[in-house]
């Protein structure tokens, strides 16, 4: 799990990266979608994270019966 978080880690500082380069280059009006995107992205991730931890520990909606 260590070696997975150190990955998405690692992704998202690449995606803060690329979304700090193209700042430079676009006007705000424009990025305000990639930057509105990538916190889209963000807020997707940890609900997925939080569900399957829940899935996984066998409390979320759908346990095994």
């Amino acid at each position: 799990m260590a070696k997975n978080k150190q990955a998405v880690e690692s992704l998202e500082k690449q995606l803060w990266k690329s979304a700090d380069k193209l700042r430079k280059n676009i006007d705000a009006a424009e990025y305000k979608h990639i930057v509105l995107g990538l916190i889209f992205l963000k807020y997707i991730s940890d609900a997925f994270e939080e569900l399957y931890t829940k899935l996984k520990a066998g409390e979320g909606e759908f346990i095994d019966d």
